[in-house]
């Protein structure tokens, strides 16, 4: 197991903490992490925009009388 330590808000260390290899050890899958972080980045790009629905927009659909 690996050993890490703790520190306090003034940064003095204040202990250990041993971390189990089975969590801490594994493999990291870096596409997995990239498709993770770039999702992350195209939500917070998310804003208050907005497109219209059919029954927004003025106009549009069939004639209300025949043309001239």
């Amino acid at each position: 197991m690996a050993t890490v330590s703790v520190y306090n808000m003034e940064g003095q260390e204040v202990g250990t903490i041993e971390l189990n290899d089975s969590i801490f050890a594994a493999n990291i899958n870096e596409h997995l992490v990239h498709m993770a972080v770039v999702n992350q980045l195209a939500n917070n790009r998310q804003g208050p925009q907005s497109a219209k629905t059919r029954s927004e927009v003025s106009g549009g659909g069939k004639t209300r009388w025949r043309q001239k």
